[in-house]
């Protein structure tokens, strides 16, 4: 049959980036104690196409996708998946990105109840003009309690939930786990937020939150220094934003930073 893909094109337009997102598949996420999870994601995934190029071939991503799940590979070896996919489209740079809900156990801070929490993720890899970078991503919803609010008000302060996100690059024999990044995002908030809580541990983060007032600023700020000083973290991304509990917006905060 005809494949007009095949075609040359004569537009004189390279494409950076063409491919598929939103495909749903099964990914292998290995955990801090040695175990796996295994967790439904969406998938992103581009190559660069030449200006000669009329199309890529749509099918090549899913068949290796699809390939590296049958081996037990999706999700542990993202750069042999990248790097099959960009030979298999003859292709100079792509890119696989992977986004999902992980779930850890997480017990309330007096009770000690434990109950899943859930966590929006990504792994994704690029490479272009051969070389690799590999970005974990994480979404930490936190509280915040409003330093002014505090200070200014006679009885209570407003008190919100944020969200932390945070990107880290790292160099490839080296490892993060989901689980140390999380905790790191999490000493940083005014208190951490639980999926379970009884009253003494209502009372419990109430009183931490009180007891450890900070503006999405100050979330940022402890973030970065930490990220700042991580051994391994070689470039970051932190952003926080604060659903404000007596506005109509976000408070909101962004920082980017490559270690020198």
């Amino acid at each position: 049959m005809k494949d007009i893909q095949n075609l040359k094109d004569t537009r004189n337009v390279d494409i950076q980036k063409v491919g598929i997102k939103h495909l749903e598949l099964p990914l292998i996420i290995q955990r801090k104690n040695s175990s796996n999870q295994v967790v439904c994601a969406k998938a992103r995934v581009n190559v660069s196409l030449p200006r000669d190029y009329k199309g890529t071939h749509m099918s090549r991503f899913v068949e290796v996708l699809a390939e590296w799940k049958n081996k037990n590979l999706l999700g542990v070896d993202i750069k042999g998946c990248l790097e099959k996919i960009i030979h298999n489209l003859d292709a100079e740079s792509g890119e696989l990105e992977f986004k999902f809900t992980y779930f850890l156990d997480k017990k309330s801070p007096v009770t000690g109840l434990s109950a899943p929490m859930s966590y929006e993720c990504l792994f994704e890899g690029r490479i272009e003009k051969g070389d690799y970078k590999f970005i974990l991503g994480v979404e930490v919803p936190v509280t915040t309690l409003c330093p002014c609010s505090k200070e200014i008000s006679d009885n209570g302060a407003h008190n919100q939930r944020a969200f932390i996100r945070v990107k880290v690059s790292y160099d490839e024999n080296e490892q993060v786990w989901l689980e140390d990044l999380i905790e790191l995002i999490e000493s940083c908030s005014s208190c951490p937020v639980y999926p379970l809580l009884k009253r003494e541990d209502e009372k419990y983060v109430t009183e931490k939150a009180w007891d450890n007032p900070k503006f999405v600023e100050d979330v940022l700020r402890d973030v970065v220094i930490k990220l700042r000083n991580h051994l391994v973290i070689k470039e970051f991304q932190v952003e926080c934003e604060a659903f404000e509990s007596i506005h109509n917006h976000s408070a909101w905060a962004f920082q980017h930073e490559i270690k020198s």
